[in-house]
């Protein structure tokens, strides 16, 4: 079962326009796992295929341990998108719905390696004394 409609891939196509370079989608999931797992690495195949720089890689978090470490992922299913580097965008569960353009949009940034934010937040930020770590939660509710 496809996850995108004919209208959803003409959309993506139109966005990933603006890709800057290649990106990588690392999917860890197991076959073990709940059904979002499968369902996540089908979701990023069929995005993938609407781009010729954007690749996905599976991995199986029991089974490639180190490679889970490196990236910080604990739990499954779990997406890293990695451009030129790893800029630490990471996605828990399949990113359906709302939570689907903002795959894009990390996508599209991993691609570029730029941020949208004004000079004024670009400055406080180089203010920080530490590097910072944000989380965002969400559900499908």
């Amino acid at each position: 079962m496809a996850f995108l409609t004919a209208s959803d891939e003409q959309a993506v196509k139109k966005e990933f326009e603006r890709l800057g370079g290649p990106v990588k989608l690392v999917v860890f999931a197991s076959e073990l796992g709940p059904e979002e797992n499968a369902q996540t690495v089908q979701l990023l195949k069929e995005v993938a295929a609407l781009s010729e720089h954007v690749s996905v890689q599976v991995l199986n978090p029991y089974i490639d341990r180190e490679e889970a470490a490196r990236y910080g992922v604990e739990a499954s299913p779990a997406i890293v998108v990695e451009g030129a580097r790893d800029y630490g965008i990471r996605f828990l569960g399949l990113p359906a719905g709302y939570e689907f353009s903002n795959l894009i949009d990390a996508i599209i940034a991993a691609s570029t390696g730029e941020v949208a934010l004004s000079q004024a937040t670009r400055t406080a930020l180089e203010g920080l004394e530490s590097d910072v770590e944000i989380k965002v939660f969400t559900t499908p509710t």
